[in-house]
């Protein structure tokens, strides 16, 4: 049983704040992330680190920033454990970002929705190692409209004319499934009044939650909870598809790469490992991990490459 380090964990939020401040230049102009640098803590945290032998574990951004580290950080740890080797969080807030870092070693393994995993595979020959699991224990997930509780949206063919947000240009739930909704529903993006990017999943449900636009398309567990505290109103759901996985670059070593592997399917947050994670449930992959395999996302890439996200499958 591995047990939760609130030091290593405040220095990973550190870390975190660093990174986010350090690589800020690739967010976009309408990427609304910020970062609250008031909780502090003893000592100098270095960038890079100046550590060896650490195997860097990248993000998607989900939430936010620190939010994400809180939630990451135990499931890490237990990683480490696990495999004997220390696996640290490297985060950035772009979600292109995360695929490049992959295939480019800066990190060796990430976990990623399923369009990232398809655009590292595709460009860097990375291989998806496992799928999450949902709260109903299956590996696929969907994506939701939602607007604000007194909205006179009530269904997918009253956004017509209106302000739409989306989390960012690359996601899966947060752009490419919302997208296919509203084509489902005869409207395009020259059907919406205004189309903006917030830049995550957490930063497109505050622009509907503050009226800076009157729908926007997030994942469905986000949904849920902000419905459930009367912030939002889910106004439909998408078809599932197979849910966001953790993938490893191709230049790993194996043996690592199977000790992970081994170390995520046995993973159980909701049994043995749950007294020690923090708003696991919050994730996509609530009860766990089943092993993935490429052909998994054959549907959601030509989803992809109709809507021109990714380039045609190369032959």
């Amino acid at each position: 049983m591995f047990q939760t380090n609130n030091k290593y964990t405040g220095c990973l939020f550190i870390l975190i704040t660093i990174i986010v401040i350090l690589i800020s230049g690739c967010i976009h102009d309408n990427d609304e992330i910020t970062v609250d640098l008031n909780n502090t803590i003893d000592g100098v945290v270095q960038y890079p680190p100046d550590e060896t032998d650490v195997i860097y574990f990248g993000f998607d951004l989900r939430l936010s920033p620190k939010e994400d580290a809180r939630i990451y950080a135990p499931f890490l740890q237990y990683i480490s454990e696990e495999t004997g080797r220390t696996f640290k969080i490297h985060f950035t807030p772009c979600y292109s970002s995360t695929v490049d870092e992959l295939g480019e070693d800066v990190t060796q393994f990430a976990a990623l929705g399923g369009l990232n995993y398809i655009n590292a595979h595709d460009k860097y020959n990375a291989t998806c190692l496992v799928r999450g699991l949902n709260e109903e224990g299956r590996s696929e997930y969907r994506a939701a409209i939602i607007t604000q509780p007194d909205s006179d949206i009530y269904e997918i063919e009253d956004i017509r004319g209106r302000s739409f947000c989306f989390g960012s240009y690359y996601p899966t739930q947060g752009h490419l499934l919302p997208r296919r909704m509203l084509e489902d529903n005869n409207i395009l993006m020259s059907d919406i009044g205004e189309c903006t990017y917030k830049g995550s999943h957490i930063q497109a449900a505050s622009g509907v939650v503050t009226g800076q636009c009157d729908a926007c398309g997030v994942q469905d567990t986000l949904a849920r909870s902000l419905a459930s505290e009367g912030l939002v109103r889910i106004v439909a759901y998408s078809d599932y598809y197979p849910c966001s996985g953790i993938s490893a670059n191709k230049d790993v070593d194996p043996e690592l790469v199977e000790a992970v592997k081994k170390a995520l399917l046995d993973f159980d947050p909701r049994g043995e490992h749950a007294s020690n994670l923090i708003d696991w449930d919050r994730t996509e992959m609530p009860n766990g991990f089943i092993e993935a395999h490429d052909e998994d996302y054959a549907q959601l890439r030509e989803l992809a490459i109709r809507y021109d996200i990714i380039e045609q499958e190369r032959t």
